[in-house]
């Protein structure tokens, strides 16, 4: 093999590795580019006092209060969630997915569970908490109101709203609370929910007063606390949006050390994200908003803020103003983000999952093991069944691949007669190998397509089993409880016959074990490298494998090796028909 072509592989296969090992086991924090010269300046406000920053609308400054808890409260406690939300007044809430209930201070939503989702694979395990309210220990919670061109503010903070007694919001049973003060303002605002993750906000606002008024109306979704984020590269945790039509992502750690991110939009949406979790404000899709991240600290607690800010609309005596906007909250489910997509108009809000660069891979695979599995019944049935798909749509390439590698496993006695003979010259037997290649018509380089054209698809399937909700806790057979984490079985303790557990660092399953002897396998089919020391980088590939897949979603590690085990398939009938014999030579 002539040395650029040497060269060519050996960049394949060490670019595979370093990929693997640089996304996943170093977890490079994401960087981001610079902001531009108007972020810039947004960047220097940061040194004001926080929620005092000023907001345009309508020519005016707007400031936008903080509202993000009560009077005297502090931005984070120590109190139980239960205690907390038990000495509110509220309004419960019940759907098919969510249970929780809505603060009548300040109109909060701020206490929201998952009812179809558990912390762990275990069924009596807790249902998974979303939102908590301001005093509890990790609050996080969305309200709605709105603010007066002098910034005082209407309807959030410590606003105690009146709501019928007894009343329970659900799927077709809106609830409305009204407020009312001694200048003339009656407030009504109208909460309706969906049988899925969707809130609906109608606000109005009366002026019974004798002066006009000129308000802004204003949602907001508050975190207090930097919340445990998995650290990958490839994936985004925290302040997310559609603003003006561009996918906005921006980490805490950015957040905290550049300031603020502001950007005016119409339409789109803008919340916080976790892996699986989303609670996105979605404005009205037709006005324009000023939309913002912001970061602060209060009472040595960090606090993170997404909002946005509407256009000013001024209230004559005896009119009314009315508002409509929507608070998502809840599990990143593809089909349901797309339904609201489609029938609510608004913009790309399924990129609330991270589909990652192979978007265009990650998103139609996602769906066919949706469908597949909602067929068969199992996802990790679907991916074994979407690769025997993946590997026909891409058998004519291996095809031309396997038959080239064939050739040249047929040629392996003949490239080692001249590697001894002219081992004492490198030059000469470079010569005579490409020599070689050329009569026999064999292109030594076509063997490594399989594995490039694998790469994306396999780093789009990692994207679906790390990022999609539709894997987490999905079981496959025997052992494997959850596709979407690593094989909970090592070869350390015999598999579990043996009673202790090791630690992280020597997991090694059986069906990464299971992966490695296929590679090892499928490497005894292709031609060895001619060059002694890329030979042993070959050989070792299996085993680096091996140890790196070892924490990976077995869902991934279960798509690798029946992969590989196809590929064996495909390419051992290629050589018998080939005459090519499995040590090499003609049969």
């Amino acid at each position: 093999m002539a040395g650029n072509e040497k060269n060519l592989v050996m960049a394949i296969v060490l670019s595979a590795i370093i990929l693997l090992a640089w996304s996943f086991f170093f977890t490079i924090p994401q960087q981001r580019a610079r902001q531009d010269q108007e972020a810039a300046q947004q960047t220097t406000t940061a040194q004001q006092a926080p929620g005092d920053q000023a907001r345009e609308g309508a020519g005016t400054d707007v400031p936008l209060p903080e509202g993000a808890v009560p009077s005297g409260v502090a931005a984070g406690g120590t109190v139980d969630r239960a205690t907390v939300v038990s000495a509110n007044r509220r309004i419960d809430l019940e759907t098919p997915q969510l249970s929780g209930s809505i603060n009548l201070t300040g109109g909060r939503i701020d206490d929201l569970t998952l009812l179809e989702f558990r912390e762990t694979v275990d069924p009596t395990s807790p249902n998974v908490t979303l939102f908590s309210p301001a005093e509890s220990q990790n609050p996080y919670f969305a309200e709605f109101g709105w603010v007066d061109d002098q910034g005082a503010a209407y309807g959030g903070g410590d606003t105690v709203w009146a709501a019928p007694e007894n009343a329970v919001l659900t799927p077709g049973r809106p609830v409305t609370m009204t407020w009312e003060n001694d200048a003339g303002l009656r407030l009504e605002r109208v909460y309706d929910l969906d049988a899925d993750f969707m809130f609906t906000i109608t606000q109005r606002l009366q002026n019974t007063g004798s002066a006009p008024i000129t308000v802004f109306p204003f949602g907001r979704v508050t975190r207090v606390n930097t919340p445990d984020t998995l650290g990958f590269y490839i994936l985004h945790e925290g302040p997310i949006g559609i603003l003006d039509g561009t996918l906005t992502e921006v980490d805490y750690d950015d957040l905290q050390d550049d300031g603020p991110v502001a950007q005016d939009t119409v339409g789109g949406w803008i919340g916080v994200t976790d892996k699986y979790w989303l609670a996105a404000l979605v404005p009205d899709q037709t006005a324009p908003m000023k939309t913002r991240f912001t970061y602060n600290q209060r009472g040595g607690f960090d606090r993170y803020q997404a909002d946005y800010l509407g256009e000013g609309i001024t209230v004559q005596p005896g009119a009314k103003a009315e508002v409509t906007n929507r608070l998502f909250a809840g599990a990143k489910k593809v089909d349901v983000l797309k339904r609201y997509r489609d029938d609510l108009g608004i913009e790309r809000f399924e990129m609330a999952i991270d589909f990652g660069w192979f978007f265009f891979l990650t998103k139609p695979f996602l769906d066919a093991l949706t469908w597949i599995a909602g067929w068969v019944g199992n996802f990790g049935v679907a991916i074994l069944m979407l690769t025997v798909v993946v590997k026909l749509f891409f058998f004519p390439l291996a095809n031309k691949s396997y038959k080239s590698m064939s050739r040249m496993k047929a040629l392996q006695p003949q490239m080692t007669e001249l590697r001894e003979k002219f081992s004492e010259d490198r030059q000469k037997m470079q010569q005579e190998l490409m020599g070689l290649y050329k009569r026999e018509k064999v292109n030594p380089v076509a063997g490594c397509l399989p594995m490039v054209v694998q790469i994306p698809v396999f780093f789009a399937l990692y994207k679906v089993l790390f990022v999609s909700i539709e894997m987490r806790h999905a079981p496959f057979f025997g052992w494997i409880t959850d596709l979407s984490s690593a094989d909970p079985t090592t070869i350390f303790n015999l598999f579990g016959l043996l009673p202790f557990t090791p630690p992280s660092l020597l997991s090694l399953g059986a069906w990464p074990l299971i992966m490695g002897i296929s590679m090892f396998l499928q490497q005894k089919l292709n031609p060895a490298p001619a060059d002694p020391m890329q030979a042993k980088i070959f050989m070792m590939m299996p085993i680096i494998f091996t140890v790196m897949l070892a924490n990976f979603p077995a869902g991934l590690v279960i798509y690798w090796a029946w992969n590989n085990t196809l590929s064996m398939a495909q390419q051992y009938v290629i050589m018998r028909r080939m005459g090519v014999a499995i040590g090499g030579g003609k049969t």
